[in-house]
């Protein structure tokens, strides 16, 4: 008798179609992270307490689950990777190299722009500040009297990136929901 009900159950879940759902390209899926350097240095997350413990917290970010969809460009490829195949609860932690990250670091992107174009468009370069180049974010490297030299390197560029992943929610791209 307990078998044939067992039996039932099974297949009552199986018909009302509550399978368990798993993260697939073109799905929106929220999920809490945290990041790390290989040195163990956590350089972001989404987790309150985490940036509280690690001393990154900003009081003007919010800390929520990040939410994107998979596959659209929108995380570094490694991270979207990552979270395919994945259901809502699972957590994991990855190694991504830097090609599946921010890419390798790049002397290419690192230049020098006459001072005289920041003095005629009154800005003052100060070594550290970040500035947009062609809608990319570079950072003053070094101020003198002739040039401002700029790295438009991705501050992460290089570095192998450890992710600590777990999904909150997916939002199927076929309207189901978990």
């Amino acid at each position: 008798m307990k078998r044939i009900l067992l039996l039932i159950l099974v297949f009552a879940i199986f018909a009302s179609g509550c399978t368990s759902q798993v993260v697939e390209p073109g799905d929106f899926v929220s999920v809490n992270y945290v990041g790390e350097l290989e040195n163990g240095t956590v350089f972001d997350t989404s987790i309150e307490q985490v940036a509280m413990d690690e001393d990154i917290y900003n009081p003007s970010r919010t800390y929520e689950p990040l939410g994107f969809v998979v596959g659209s460009g929108q995380m570094i490829p490694g991270f979207d990777e990552a979270v395919t195949g994945m259901a809502v609860g699972e957590e994991k932690t990855v190694e991504l190299s830097p090609e599946e990250a921010y890419g390798e670091y790049s002397s290419e992107l690192i230049f020098d722009v006459p001072a005289e174009e920041f003095e005629s468009a009154n800005i003052t370069p100060v070594v550290g500040e970040v500035i947009g180049i062609q809608g990319r974010p570079c950072t003053i490297v070094d101020v003198s009297e002739e040039n401002v030299t700029l790295d438009c390197n991705h501050q992460l560029a290089g570095e192998t990136l450890i992710f600590t992943i777990e999904v909150v929610s997916i939002e199927s791209n076929d309207g189901n929901n978990s």
